[in-house]
């Protein structure tokens, strides 16, 4: 899909319907049958910028899921000199508004609204559906090593010693459970990473440093399991409203911009996809009320809840890892871990995604239903 300011970028102004994730039913219990909707709307602007520029803005989900669907995107651009385009992935893990303006802008700013709706994730361990599970192909993919996340040497050996003390008849659900016990218990969150953390887990265990954020901390849960042979997965989005559970560290609703937040999944044949957060538990031991003991009754709640559960205060962005933004003039240097903030270029080259103040965007969010 192209747009121009000439051709009328109302053109897709409008919502559209995106196919469900799965052609499969899920097994995943709502804790309420009740959808919540949010606009969401990202504003960047290329201050001191003159010439060429590209931007890359994260959008929702290609696909729907039973937990998260997106309702519209609206892209609106600032001036007559420049081109915009939805670009997905080539294996649609991964969409973006890629916003290119010419040799003669003088202006850079593009928005783009996003309307998405969402309900809360519960896993619902009763008899499970053999229907639901894996092709060949979809295990492979997503049991696959990728930069950050190797699945040999010291990541699949201490894999294995996670799951040591497993019976040889353990599921895939007490393979996973094992495994986000050990990162709950070894990580710890480092309020000095920038942004998110970068999710370097061979760094990480060869240093004997498994401190971070979340993209750091739900990278190790990530990567061990696929060594593991569990298939698994980022998920990288952002909060966009406070926490209905009593945890003010983990939600936030207004101005979001600096609100971005990476959960994970594993695959549990006869379940599905089942949603972990071992990052966020180790939030609330730092965060919360200036910092909690583990054995805390709201740390022990948060952390059984986040073994199968989401609060969907959070807006899903995509899974994809080392993405290659389409048209970046840096090549094989500017490929990114992930992609969670928006991102632009000049001819000056890359900006530092993780300065909005002198990047120049905002995201912001609102509830609308």
């Amino acid at each position: 899909m192209t747009i121009t300011r000439r051709s009328a970028i109302k053109a897709i102004a409008s919502a559209f319907a995106l196919p469900a994730l799965n052609p499969i039913t899920s097994v995943f219990a709502q804790s309420s049958p009740e959808w919540t909707t949010y606009e969401i709307v990202t504003e960047v602007n290329l201050e001191n910028t003159n010439g060429a520029a590209e931007a890359w803005i994260p959008l929702p989900l290609v696909l729907n899921t039973d937990y998260f669907k997106t309702l519209s995107i609206r892209p609106e651009a600032g001036d007559t000199k420049v081109e915009s385009k939805i670009y997905e992935t080539p294996d649609k893990q991964a969409r973006m508004l890629w916003t290119k303006w010419d040799k003669s802008a003088s202006a850079h700013s593009v928005k783009v609204a996003m309307i998405v709706s969402t309900r809360n994730r519960h896993l619902e361990l009763s008899t499970p559906n053999p229907a639901l599970k894996l092709s060949k192909e979809e295990q492979k993919f997503w049991t696959r090593a990728t930069a950050y996340l190797p699945t040999d040497g010291i990541v699949k050996a201490k894999a294995q010693e996670c799951l040591a003390s497993l019976p040889a008849n353990a599921t895939d659900v007490d393979k996973a459970k094992a495994i986000y016990n050990w990162v709950v218990d070894n990580t710890h969150r480092d309020p000095k990473t920038r942004g998110c953390g970068q999710g370097d887990v061979k760094l990480m265990l060869e240093t004997n440093n498994l401190g971070g954020k979340c993209a750091d901390i739900n990278a190790v849960f990530v990567a061990l399991a696929r060594s593991a042979g569990i298939a698994a997965r980022d998920v990288y989005g952002i909060r966009i409203a406070d926490s209905a559970r009593g945890y003010k560290s983990l939600g936030k609703s207004g101005e979001i911009t600096k609100a971005q937040h990476c959960r994970a999944e594993f695959y549990a044949s006869g379940y599905g996809w089942c949603p972990v957060d071992p990052a966020d538990v180790r939030k609330v031991i730092l965060e919360e009320t200036g910092g909690l003991a583990v054995t805390d009754p709201k740390v022990v709640a948060i952390r059984d809840y986040l073994f199968g559960n989401w609060e969907m205060n959070w807006m899903a962005y995509n899974y994809d890892h080392d993405i290659a933004l389409p048209g970046s003039k840096l090549g094989k240097n500017g490929v990114i871990p992930f992609l969670m903030y928006p991102q632009a270029e000049s001819k000056e080259g890359r900006f530092d995604s993780l300065d909005p103040d002198n990047f120049k965007y905002k995201i912001t969010s609102r509830l609308i239903g």
